[in-house]
């Protein structure tokens, strides 16, 4: 910045307060400042998307634990009753063929079906009750109660036969080791059954650099951010900023992260990071792959915007129904959904679509109007609704969603309390918030969030004229119970 003195500065007195060519002082002869008087500096820094940072959604609905192995292995319950999806031959013969969930059964998985169940057979044609009466691996034979045959399936490839055991019945003295029944071999006691799943930790790091001279450096605006900092150091906010960025991509890599286990010819893909040995799969299983790999989806009525009228919810309801029924549920949704949600609930008002409806509680006509709904109850379930910031920041995925609307994600539905899993590790079963993050640490290292400065700048460790500021974390998400969770498509 050059100064340029006048030739008689100070020395000629003015009658009037002027800028002349002999009594200022040009900031900028370069470009030729004219201004009559010094720039008004407005010191303070201009804070114009307000709070930018996202994180926040993970610490509401879950919690964080410590690991120290490569991958976390949890176990789910099966279902407690036994119904398939079956196919009909002829005379009454059944082919068992997936469970209720549409897993394949086989000779190796086996079912749980047995001699003298009583069995209820929805089939295209009918609902029928009757006996076992043989069990022959996956064919079993059903003698109905009233002697009718049931009419084959047709079409082996649809499972339209729906099979429900509700109890058995045996004949006087006849127990589970009778010799005289020639298929005594099917008969066995039921093991429970439960589902294994499992996730793999990933390395994030992020740093830092500020040269030695600027950190000495003094900006004329004063600076503010998220974390607290203020200053007129420009490298105290620029560090805060990272470091704030860090901390939304140890959330935003828990809901986006993929997982790939296994390419296109189910071949397991190895990455040289975590060496080439055949096991070693990439990325980490997030929030919505885990939804979307065994939870539940719904686009919507109209495709347009997911949940925006009761018919839309009652059938969000019959699939939770279907699930663990849990009544108390967290909404997180872009702006879109929520101010259609809150349309779809003022309509149920009698008064809603002539006007304002007052005296109800207190809602008299000289207060502001409240038009929207933090929650709603319909039928057994809680719903309790949230703006989702993630879902409509234009630098995050209000972005993504806005370029593609056609596979955007507008909300997710949330299980509130906990679940009862077992832990391989511990050994024992635990009740757990249904996401929790699962960092790694020992007594060694701790590495939920690791923050370490190297360099000449203040304690010296190098002798770079520099000060880096390093972050690093290692973590993972466990989704457990995903089959009560609910993308908004």
């Amino acid at each position: 910045m050059a100064i340029t003195n006048g030739s008689s500065l100070n020395s000629v007195p003015a009658p009037i307060q002027q800028t002349l060519a002999t009594n200022y002082l040009d900031f900028n002869t370069d470009m030729g400042w004219a201004q009559q008087y010094l720039p008004d500096l407005m010191e303070k820094e201009a804070e114009v998307f307000g709070p930018r940072t996202i994180s926040g959604f993970l610490s509401q609905v879950g919690a964080e634990e410590a690991m120290q192995a490569d991958q976390v292995i949890w176990s789910e319950q099966g279902r407690l009753h036994l119904s398939y999806k079956c196919d009909i031959d002829t005379n009454n013969i059944i082919t068992i063929q997936q469970d209720i969930d549409g897993n394949t059964i086989s000779t190796t998985t086996h079912h749980g079906v047995r001699l003298n169940d009583t069995v209820i057979v929805a089939a295209p044609t009918g609902v029928f009750k009757g006996l076992v009466t043989l069990v022959n691996g996956l064919s079993i034979t059903v003698a109905t109660y009233d002697a009718t045959t049931i009419p084959t399936s047709g079409n082996t490839a649809d499972f339209a036969t729906t099979l429900l055991v509700y109890g058995s019945e045996y004949a006087k003295g006849v127990g589970y080791n009778n010799t005289d029944d020639a298929t005594v071999q099917s008969r066995g006691a039921n093991e429970p059954q439960f589902k294994t799943f499992s996730n793999k930790p990933i390395i994030m790091k992020d740093y830092y650099e500020v040269s030695g001279s600027d950190t000495a450096r003094i900006g004329w605006i004063e600076t503010t951010g998220e974390t607290g900092q203020s200053g007129y150091l420009w490298y105290l906010k620029a560090e805060a900023d990272t470091r704030a960025r860090f901390n939304d991509y140890l959330e935003m890599a828990m809901l986006e992260g993929e997982i790939d286990r296994l390419d296109a010819s189910s071949n397991l893909v190895e990455d040289a990071l975590y060496g080439a040995d055949g096991t070693k799969s990439v990325g980490t299983e997030g929030l919505f792959a885990a939804i979307e790999a065994r939870g539940n989806m719904t686009s919507g009525v109209t495709g347009v915007n997911a949940a925006t009228d009761l018919a839309e919810f009652d059938a969000i309801l019959a699939e939770f129904d279907k699930q663990g029924a849990i009544e108390e549920n967290m909404m997180f949704v872009n702006r879109a959904t929520s101010l259609a949600m809150d349309d779809m609930l003022a309509s149920m008002n009698s008064y809603g679509a002539g006007g304002t409806s007052y005296g109800v509680f207190d809602n008299s006509e000289d207060m502001a109007l409240n038009l929207g709904f933090s929650g709603f109850r319909r039928g057994s379930y809680d719903f309790y609704k949230s703006d989702f910031r993630y879902l409509n920041d234009q630098a995050t995925r209000g972005g993504i969603n806005a370029a593609n609307a056609a596979n955007a994600i507008r909300g997710v539905i949330v299980p509130a309390g906990t679940s009862t899993v077992y832990d391989q590790q511990l050994g024992k079963n635990l009740k757990r918030p249904f996401l929790h993050v699962r960092y790694r640490a020992s007594q060694t290292d701790d590495r939920r969030l690791k923050t370490w400065v190297t360099g000449s700048v203040g304690a010296a460790t190098s002798a770079l004229d520099a000060m880096q500021i390093h972050m690093l974390s290692e973590r993972c998400l466990v989704t457990q119970g995903a089959n009560n969770f609910m993308l908004m498509n």
